[in-house]
């Protein structure tokens, strides 16, 4: 073999060993790094004790930086029904079972109306999730939009949620329901999806808000369970599931920045107090379902109540109201929502239509009768 040749024969091999060398190292790198331990977390053996196990960057998931974040403050919230037999004794007919969410160290949980509806004395269970338990009492409810607010006396490590922005929620992002369905048999279960919808209506008679729409399996029991994003930061409080033959996937939750509001006046007052026109409206989606059809976009004075305060102004049956303010009106939402934003004693101005003239009546807000009584 010649000089030439015997030199591009050892150019080759000193090649091929630069490349297998690099190869090696990166599909060593490559494989290492989807092996690599990045932390030792908790695992719970099934008698309930607790042992460190590790946890890959593949199975450290947004979903269990998020569970592991959130899912502590989530409780259940057991209430005990009782009603009188024959002879006027209380006895216990059932028990309902719901879930919540602890908001702050001096022990206030956030959970649903229909939760605590039929609690005896305004007592409830409250189960960490720990596995211990204490009493609760009901500091307040607001029917009308299914919220309570329950409170417990705080522990030392109390673990409590952090309340992220459900105006930012984009549809499409991974969203992560954490409660109790069917009772405490199965506390803390997670399930995940997506962010399906925001704005939903589902009975826009009685709603006062949208609400955000997810695919997050919802069940009987997480009730006032959370929505939370991959930050672990709750953007809904779990309150509706469309549950009819054939359907699935559809979960409704509330928005945590409608939450906030009612939640401090709960605490601070024990219910909401509302302002009120004192007129009976329907706007066209409920006016079709009494066989009227509006001709004109707005909310047909369907009654004007005798108590109320627009009962001494220039506001007839049969009148629409086109606007509030500066705001056109067109649905129940929209003025429940304007209502929400203002107090009693303040005053609105209404765009009335009578008689195919509009003029302007000035009425001065009352008070909400409580719902609760």
């Amino acid at each position: 073999m010649d000089n030439k040749r015997r030199g591009l024969f050892i150019l080759l091999a000193v090649v091929l060993i630069i490349a297998g060398t690099v190869g090696g190292y990166l599909t060593g790198n490559f494989f290492g790094n989807t092996k690599s331990i990045t932390q030792e977390t908790t695992a719970v053996n099934a008698d309930g004790t607790k042992k460190s196990v590790p946890l890959s960057d593949n199975r450290n998931t947004a979903i269990v930086s998020a569970v592991k974040k959130a899912g502590p403050a989530v409780v259940g919230i057991t209430t005990k029904v009782y009603d009188r037999n024959i002879f006027d004794q209380q006895v216990l007919v059932g028990e309902g079972v719901g879930s919540g969410v602890i908001i702050d160290k001096a022990g206030y949980i956030v959970t649903n109306y229909h939760v605590v509806a039929q609690a005896n004395n305004r007592k409830v269970t409250v189960s960490l999730s720990d596995g211990s338990s204490q009493p609760g009492t009901i500091v307040g409810v607001d029917p009308l939009t299914d919220l309570a607010v329950v409170k417990i006396d705080p522990t030392e490590n109390m673990p409590v949620a952090t309340l992220g922005d459900s105006d930012q929620l984009q549809v499409g992002e991974p969203a992560i329901a954490i409660g109790n369905p069917l009772g405490l048999e199965f506390q803390g279960t997670v399930t995940a999806g997506v962010i399906s919808a925001l704005h939903r209506t589902i009975n826009m008679e009685s709603q006062r808000f949208p609400l955000i729409q997810t695919d997050a399996a919802i069940n009987p029991g997480n009730s006032g369970g959370v929505l939370v994003n991959a930050d672990g930061d709750v953007v809904g409080i779990n309150s509706a599931k469309i549950s009819q033959t054939g359907i699935e996937g559809m979960g409704f939750s509330i928005p945590i920045n409608e939450v906030k509001p009612i939640v401090k006046e709960l605490i601070e007052k024990g219910k909401v107090v509302r302002a009120y026109l004192g007129l009976g409206l329907l706007d066209k989606q409920n006016a079709a379902k009494y066989g009227l059809q509006l001709k004109t976009d707005g909310l047909l004075v369907a009654r004007v109540y005798s108590d109320g305060p627009a009962a001494n102004s220039d506001i007839n049956e049969g009148d629409i109201i086109t606007a509030v303010g500066e705001k056109s009106i067109t649905n129940l939402m929209q003025l429940k929502q304007i209502l929400d934003n203002h107090k009693p004693g303040e005053s609105l101005d209404l765009t009335v239509l009578s008689n195919g003239a509009e003029h302007t009546v000035s009425i001065t807000l009352g008070t909400l009768p409580d719902s609760t009584n």
